[in-house]
């Protein structure tokens, strides 16, 4: 089952004129680069594309070297084999792109599931960026009934080969695509619902889709997340229904030098509700930590001199 089209479905596509296809791990990955700076890797979450940037990443692109790859299965990127779908796969198969394409991001920006897969390469340093900003990071296993019936149901509906197919022929009632985006606390324009639609009635986008649910286990990260060294800010939709607000609160608790910050009145899709507004935010965090950084690398060669 195909992805999104490049010949039929480009045309309108956001940003297109900075896309490439690449080959590494085995896959064909679709990948936007634009900007100049210091590199700066954008991850999308489960069930989006590199459309989730459409407007943050040319403003991001002002200061920094943009890096946006659809995740495997996901928009025009090609799908990992079902044996490599899960969280330490995919964060795997993420960190061969980067070392094909000889990049190293000096900050790793990750919505959802993306903060996830980033997090992950963070606590096995196949990534070793100066900061890392989470959006809304689904980054800590379902509580209670959600817990217990997600990831099940997302296997058997995966193991199906038809489902993809009959829950894409549903995906591109606008409606439905409209009901299910505001289910996450998020308002999007037309344009945006429309993304969604045209992603959500692709039986290859829906298929990756399910398999990542049906593979993803945060039991081990959550495990591993007090052991982090990056410094690490945590930007939190107030309004979000689709990752609990109050799970920052957990990660926090675990990670005492995490930076929460609070934005009111957006959802889970904040990036795109306000891009501006988040990207003032990544600025902020950002900036300091280049600095800092920056001057660590002085003092170290100054105490070197010295020596």
């Amino acid at each position: 089952m195909r992805a999104l089209n490049w010949e039929a479905d480009h045309g309108d596509w956001p940003n297109t004129e900075f896309s490439s296809f690449e080959q590494a791990d085995g896959l064909r990955w679709h990948v936007q680069r634009m900007g100049q700076g210091p590199p700066l890797l954008l991850l999308h979450g489960t069930g989006a594309s590199t459309h989730s940037w459409a407007t943050l990443a040319p403003r991001l692109a002002r200061r920094f070297s943009i890096i946006a790859p659809d995740l495997p299965g996901h928009g025009f990127s090609e799908p990992l084999p079902r044996s490599r779908l899960s969280l330490p796969g995919m964060a795997a198969s993420l960190a061969r792109l980067l070392d094909t394409l000889s990049i190293r991001p000096r900050l790793v920006v990750g919505h959802s599931a993306g903060a996830a897969i980033l997090l992950r390469c963070c606590l096995d340093r196949t990534l070793t960026p100066d900061a890392m900003i989470s959006i809304n990071g689904a980054l800590l296993p379902f509580r209670g009934a959600a817990g217990m019936l997600f990831p099940p149901m997302a296997r058997l509906l995966f193991a199906n080969s038809l489902a993809a197919r009959i829950l894409a022929g549903r995906g591109g009632d606008r409606d439905r695509v409209l009901r299910l985006i505001r289910g996450t606390g998020s308002d999007l324009d037309s344009a945006g619902i429309q993304r969604y639609a045209r992603l959500f009635s692709c039986p290859g986008h829906v298929a990756a889709t399910l398999g990542m649910m049906a593979s993803w286990n945060l039991q081990r990260l959550s495990r591993d997340l007090p052991g982090l060294r990056t410094p690490l800010m945590l930007i939190v939709g107030e309004n979000d229904r689709a990752v609990a607000p109050s799970e920052a609160t957990r990660i926090k608790a675990m990670l005492p030098t995490a930076l929460l910050e609070p934005l009111a009145g957006l959802g889970h899709l904040a990036h795109e509700e306000d891009p501006a507004l988040v990207e003032a935010s990544i600025l902020t965090f950002a900036v300091q930590h280049l600095t800092d950084k920056k001057r660590q690398g002085e003092e170290g060669e100054e105490q070197e001199c010295r020596s």
